[in-house]
């Protein structure tokens, strides 16, 4: 294989790793199947008592204990080759759309690294703390979680990544099939988390539409992409 069916290729199959990768985050976070089954409308925070002793103590020496937030950190260039893939396949019809759109996304892409550095430097931080911690741990984590301030405009910017990936999904739409199944299945993913975010089951559904989304927008028309 060349160099430049290589690079073709990678530019392809590395945004399918995002979907792949999210489905994993969220699917970790599920402790039970009537868990992932119960799709509640609005989110219910944990009570921080229960985060604090779920956490505290919890590091293991072997290092083997699997935090998914860390897993989310780590594929965050992945949203931005997913933005650069769309923004080809939509660069050649509607140039100024899809430059703003792969904008829009890159910029959501920073914030959402702050939030999910942040998540996963306190749950790492919690899980060594000593047990006679965790109260302490339980009013540093309520008030590190609550819905205002930082943590709220954090939060709201670190969506924008997930409003630029819909619009550029938007953009995908022509006449055959499979740029109306990417162009429908990548945007509704996206309102998932948008709409039910923090609910991980939802997300995870999200996630999967993203990934239908992805696969078909992979191999695009002559007339989407020229290039």
């Amino acid at each position: 294989m060349s160099l430049a069916r290589s690079r073709a290729f990678a530019a392809s199959a590395l945004p399918l790793l995002l979907p792949v990768l999210l489905v994993i985050v969220f699917a970790l976070h599920m402790r039970s199947l009537p868990q992932l089954l119960d799709f509640k409308l609005h989110y219910e925070a944990t009570p921080p008592e229960a985060v604090a002793h779920y956490l505290v103590g919890s590091a293991r020496d072997d290092g083997l204990r699997v935090d998914p937030h860390v897993i989310a950190y780590l594929a965050l260039p992945l949203f931005l080759a997913t933005a650069l893939m769309l923004h080809r396949r939509t660069r050649a019809r509607r140039p100024l759309s899809s430059k703003a759109a792969f904008a829009l996304t890159a910029i959501g892409t920073i914030y959402l690294g702050g939030l999910f550095g942040m998540w996963t430097a306190f749950y790492d931080g919690m899980a060594h703390m000593a047990a006679s911690d965790v109260d302490a741990a339980a009013r540093t984590f309520a008030a590190m979680s609550a819905p205002r301030g930082a943590f709220l405009m954090t939060t709201t910017l670190a969506k924008l990544a997930f409003v630029g990936l819909a619009l550029q999904g938007l953009l995908l739409w022509d006449a055959d099939a499979r740029s109306r199944l990417a162009a429908l299945s990548l945007p509704i993913g996206c309102a998932l988390f948008l709409a039910f975010w923090d609910l991980d089951n939802w997300m995870l559904v999200g996630s999967l539409l993203m990934l239908v989304g992805l696969v078909a927008a992979r191999r695009p028309s002559v007339a989407v992409e020229r290039a």
